[in-house]
C-alpha cells in the first residue's frame, strides 16, 4: 500500500510539473508577442523618419510634344510672307496677293540701290534728269507690268483654290483654308479652326482675316458667299478688275451726268454742280479750266464733245496714260528741291520713302494703298 501511495504521490508530482512548465510557456508567449510587435512598429517609425537619400539624375531627357501640334508650327512658320521664296509680299499692310515684277532682282538690293537702278533706267535721255514726261512714261511701264500680271496670275490661283469642290466658284471655306495652309498651319487645325474667335493666332493674322473678310464683301456681287473668277480678282487686285473698272463709270455718271442720257459733255465734267441749302444748286467753277483740258485730253477721245462709256471706261482704267501722269506730278511738286520741274537722283534720295512707295517703284502696293 505504502508503495502504491508513493507512486501516486510521484505521478502528481510530474503531472503538476508538467502543467507548471506549461503555464510558463504560455505566460513567456504572452509577453513576448506584444513586446515583438511594439519592437516592430517602433522600428518601423524610426525608419520612416530618416531622410531618403537622393537619387542622383544622370541625364535629363526632355519631353517634347509632337512635331504636328499647333504651337510647333506657330513657331516655324513665316507668318509675314506668301511666297516660298521668302519675298515679303507685304502680308501684314494691304493685301497678301500684291504683284511686284521686281521683287525678286530687288530683293538682295538696299533702298539706295534700288533708286539708283530705277533712276537709270526711266533716265531715257540719259542727261541725270527726269522730266514730268519720262517720270510719267516710266510710271506707266511699271502700271502696265502690274496689270498685266495680276491678270495672267489670277486664274492660276484661283484654280489652286477652288478645290473643295472644284465648281467654278470660290467659297470663304476654300479661301480660309487656303490662307491658312500657306502659313504653315497643320491639316488638323485647319479642319478644327473656329472662325468666329480664331484661337492661337497672331494679332496681325487676325486683322489681315478681317480685312480680308471686308474686301470680300466688297467683290461678292452676284453671291455673299462665293466669288467667281472675275470678283476673285477684284478681291486680290481691285484696280484690274473690269467690274471695279464699270462700277467706277457709273459712279461718274452719278455724278456729272445730270441729263441721264449716259453720255458727258464737256460742260457736264467741268462744271461741278452740289446741292445748298433749300434744295438750291450751287455752280463750282473751281479749277473749270483745268478739268475742261482733262476732258478734252483724257476723256474724250474721238474729239465728238461727248463722253460714252466705252471711253470712259479707258479714262478710269489704270492703264490710261492720267494716272501716270498724276503720279508723276504729284512726285515732282513733293520732292523738286530745286524747282526746276525735273528730279535728280539726289533729290529722289532725298525722299527714299517717298519714292519706294510710288508707282515709280512698288506699284503694287500703290494701288492697294489707294483701294484699302
Amino acid at each position: 500500500m505504502k508503495n502504491c501511495s508513493e507512486n501516486s504521490t510521484a505521478n502528481e508530482k510530474m503531472k503538476f510539473a508538467h502543467n507548471c512548465k506549461h503555464v510558463i510557456l504560455l505566460l513567456r508567449w504572452s509577453y513576448t508577442v506584444p513586446l515583438l510587435c511594439y519592437f516592430i512598429f517602433f522600428l518601423t517609425i524610426w525608419m520612416l523618419s530618416v531622410p531618403l537619400k537622393p537619387i542622383k539624375i544622370v541625364k535629363e531627357i526632355p519631353i517634347h510634344k509632337p512635331e504636328d501640334t499647333f504651337e510647333i508650327r506657330m513657331k516655324n512658320s513665316n507668318f509675314n510672307s506668301d511666297r516660298k521664296d521668302g519675298e515679303n509680299n507685304l502680308l501684314n499692310n494691304k493685301n497678301e496677293y500684291l504683284i511686284n515684277v521686281n521683287a525678286n532682282e530687288n530683293a538682295n538690293k538696299d533702298q539706295t540701290e534700288i533708286l539708283q537702278e530705277v533712276f537709270k533706267r526711266a533716265d531715257k535721255d540719259k542727261n541725270y534728269k527726269l522730266d514730268s514726261k519720262e517720270l510719267a512714261e516710266w510710271i506707266r511701264k511699271k502700271i502696265v507690268e502690274h496689270i498685266s500680271s495680276a491678270v495672267s496670275n489670277n486664274y492660276a490661283l484661283f484654280t489652286m483654290i477652288d478645290v473643295n469642290p472644284r465648281n467654278g466658284v470660290i467659297t470663304w471655306k476654300e479661301y480660309h483654308t487656303y490662307f491658312l495652309k500657306k502659313r504653315g498651319f497643320s491639316k488638323k487645325y485647319v479642319e478644327n479652326h473656329d472662325e468666329k474667335r480664331h484661337k492661337g493666332l497672331q494679332r496681325s493674322i487676325k486683322e489681315q482675316i478681317m480685312r480680308d473678310k471686308a474686301s470680300w464683301m466688297e467683290a461678292a456681287r452676284s453671291n455673299p458667299d462665293a466669288l467667281t473668277v472675275d470678283e476673285f480678282l477684284a478681291f486680290t487686285h481691285p484696280e484690274s478688275s473690269a467690274a471695279n473698272q464699270l462700277a467706277l463709270v457709273d459712279e461718274l455718271y452719278d455724278k456729272f451726268d445730270r441729263d441721264g442720257d449716259e453720255l458727258l459733255t464737256e460742260d457736264e465734267f467741268a462744271i461741278l454742280q452740289t446741292e445748298g441749302n433749300n434744295d438750291e444748286t450751287v455752280v463750282v467753277r473751281q479749277d473749270e479750266n483745268e478739268r475742261r483740258a482733262e476732258f478734252r485730253k483724257s476723256v474724250d477721245l474721238n474729239g465728238d464733245g461727248r463722253a460714252d462709256r466705252r471711253e470712259l471706261l479707258h479714262y478710269v482704267a489704270p492703264q490710261s496714260p492720267r494716272h501716270s501722269e498724276h503720279e508723276a506730278e504729284a512726285l515732282l511738286a513733293l520732292a523738286d528741291g530745286d524747282h526746276d520741274n525735273m528730279l535728280s537722283l539726289d533729290e529722289i534720295l532725298a525722299h527714299p520713302d517717298l519714292f519706294l512707295k510710288s508707282k515709280m517703284v512698288d506699284t503694287g502696293r500703290s494701288f492697294h494703298d489707294e483701294f484699302k
